[in-house]
């Protein structure tokens, strides 16, 4: 038999699996299962196996508690302006962060991992209203809702002048599009540099879901028709995130609270709105109090991040991946691709103004109205209810269905996924042949590269 302290190192795994694992922690398990060739349900499984031995410390040195909670401070400001969280830059931001450690700072796939796993700073969790945030994050969000519901109770504001508002960037590589493979890369939703185009989306606490403006990066040929749920703008430079305000204030709020009579308050993030006199001046003539989220503490405060944004991020993602695979062969520019944003983003918007009661429960859960008897729901119920919204929409958008190419795709390793190992050594068994040599960032990608399984 074999000594105790041989099969714990030979449960842990490879440099080349934490790798993938730490991807699907950075995106998603799908973007890590189509960048690595992995089945997701193979990734899943090596992050629950991750997860049952992790007991062992880790030998040298590593950040402290402070500043790691300051590095996970930065991963949440990352995503909140959809700024790319990578094993590139995570590991550049834990070395500038631990230069003043002496004698260095040890970076590991393993160290990262488990980083990202402590901090529940996993992209694709459904429970995110209910993880603990770092410290100094958790206290702004605690006052900013303490803030939020004094003043929505002191000014007795009606649930039709409590509004959300939040955009979902699309950034586009033309280059890929005018390809002939891998087009389905060409739009995604996180980015460096300028995006394509910015969605702007408004929710009311009352359930309704007011048009969404589109800015345009770029010059515009009139589409053969724009949506009644949503407005469009062009602008060959594109707008500053002033101008962008500037334009949803005057076109979207001060049209919908123009027939309110009633003062207001809109929950803001304070990365993607940089208040100018122009929107102060619109918020005050229409009685707005504006609620600047603190950064960091979108997920759990902001009400389109609890489920809405997600959500049409996702479907967008989705109609594009599909629709990229159909024209495969055929040319498609930046044009073309806006009329199909347009009419896909008008279905998204359809389903969820169908969905009242989901969109009045993310202010809910969001905490930014206090529960039925006037007090907070606990954080795990919360959690709860993310989770069945996240389920419902998701249900109503069909973001779950799997085409017929895809089931047929996935043969005896889906059958054989669904029975999943839950004895250790049968676990062992299945990776016996994994190596133990430990890694950094910035070795050759040859070094690095999955072996074929």
């Amino acid at each position: 038999p074999k000594e105790p302290e041989a099969l714990g190192r030979k449960e842990q795994l490879s440099v080349k699996k934490l790798r993938v694992v730490l991807f699907a922690l950075c995106s998603n398990t799908e973007q890590a299962a189509e960048h690595f060739r992995n089945p997701p349900r193979r990734i899943q499984r090596w992050l629950r196996r991750f997860q049952t031995c992790q007991g062992e410390t880790l030998e040298g040195k590593y950040l402290s508690l402070e500043a790691e909670e300051k590095l996970a401070e930065w991963v949440l400001t990352q995503r909140e302006q959809q700024l790319p969280v990578n094993e590139e830059t995570l590991f550049q931001k834990a070395t500038k962060i631990g230069r003043s450690l002496e004698g260095g700072f040890k970076i590991s796939y393993e160290w990262a991992v488990r980083f990202m796993l402590r901090h529940h700073l996993s992209s694709h969790t459904r429970r995110a209203v209910a993880q603990p945030l770092p410290k100094g994050v958790q206290d702004s969000a605690g006052s900013f809702i303490e803030f939020v519901q004094r003043q929505i109770h002191t000014q007795d504001l009606p649930l039709s002048m409590i509004g959300a508002v939040d955009e979902l960037s699309l950034f586009l590589d033309v280059e890929v599009l005018g390809s002939e493979d891998r087009k389905e890369n060409a739009l995604q939703t996180v980015g460096n540099g300028e995006p394509w185009c910015d969605v702007v989306l408004t929710i009311l606490a009352d359930g309704s879901v007011l048009p969404a403006l589109v800015l345009y990066r770029g010059r515009l040929r009139p589409p053969a028709s724009v949506p009644d749920s949503i407005l469009l703008e062009a602008k060959e430079g594109g707008y500053s995130d002033d101008e962008a305000m500037e334009l949803w204030a005057a076109r979207v709020w001060h049209k919908h609270t123009s027939c309110q009579g009633s003062k207001g308050m809109l929950v803001l993030d304070c990365h993607r709105t940089h208040l100018s006199e122009e929107v102060l001046a619109v918020l005050s003539s229409s009685s707005t109090l504006p609620a600047v989220v603190p950064a960091g503490c979108s997920a759990k405060t902001q009400p389109l991040d609890v489920c809405v944004k997600r959500s049409v991020r996702s479907f967008l993602h989705k109609k594009w991946k599909e629709q990229a695979k159909e024209m495969a062969d055929s040319t498609c520019d930046s044009d073309i691709l806006l009329q199909l944003v347009l009419c896909w983003l008008a279905e998204a918007l359809q389903v969820i103004g169908d969905c009242p009661e989901l969109v009045q429960q993310s202010f809910l859960v969001a905490s930014v109205l206090p529960g039925p008897d006037g007090t907070a729901n606990s954080a795990r119920r919360n959690g709860d209810m993310q989770e069945e919204l996240i389920a419902s929409l998701e249900e109503q958008l069909r973001l779950n269905e799997e085409h017929p190419e895809e089931q047929r795709g996935q043969g005896k390793e889906g059958s054989q996924a669904q029975e999943e190992p839950a004895d250790p050594e049968m676990l062992q068994q299945l990776f016996e042949g994994e190596s133990e040599a430990e890694s950094f960032y910035g070795f050759e990608e040859a070094e690095l590269e999955l072996m074929e399984m």
